[in-house]
């Protein structure tokens, strides 16, 4: 375990960039010898640039347990695929095989209702000790945000989208 780690940091708010902040922060981790796992809750497309890149360089594991969106489930569906990834996660945090933890859009599972902030609440309080967690997605609860050691939003000024821009390769995914 390494010295002074173990807070929570939130990426959260309707802007870009919540979760190329959540893979610099773990690439940094990785760079510095922390063992990393990075965790996609709602994402289901494997072959995104930051996926290509682990394969390359292999400095971390990025975990896709979803094939395809889980925005095409039915709410029961997405609930029992979100308390999957959660087990998972919850298993990672107690193992003490890995330093960081990233829970990618997990505030948003949240937020459409497939965890509760309860479920959330008792991963946070239930991490092993020294364990860094962080947690990206719209919508972060108050309550989570109480709990964050950090916590920042991401707030949308301009979007390439507005223009009729689509998600671009290499840039969004």
């Amino acid at each position: 375990m390494a010295r002074g780690l173990g807070l929570v940091q939130v990426y959260t708010g309707d802007g870009k960039g919540k979760t190329t902040a959540a893979l610099g922060l773990a690439t940094r981790a990785a760079g510095q010898g922390l063992r990393v796992l990075f965790l996609q809750f709602l994402k289901g497309y494997p072959r995104c640039g930051e996926h290509r890149a682990m394969e390359r360089c292999q400095l971390f594991e990025i975990v896709q347990p979803n094939r395809g969106s889980a925005f095409r489930l039915n709410p029961e569906q997405l609930r029992e695929q979100a308390l999957a990834v959660l087990a998972r996660a919850r298993a990672v945090l107690q193992s003490g095989e890995y330093d960081l933890l990233v829970l990618d859009e997990v505030l948003t599972a949240c937020k459409v209702g497939a965890l509760q902030t309860k479920e959330i609440l008792d991963l946070i309080d239930r991490r092993g000790a020294g364990v860094e967690l962080v947690l990206t997605g719209r919508g972060a609860p108050p309550e989570v945000l109480a709990v964050a050691d950090l916590a920042t939003e991401m707030r949308l000024l301009k979007h390439p989208y507005e223009k009729g821009i689509k998600a671009r390769k290499g840039i969004e995914y």
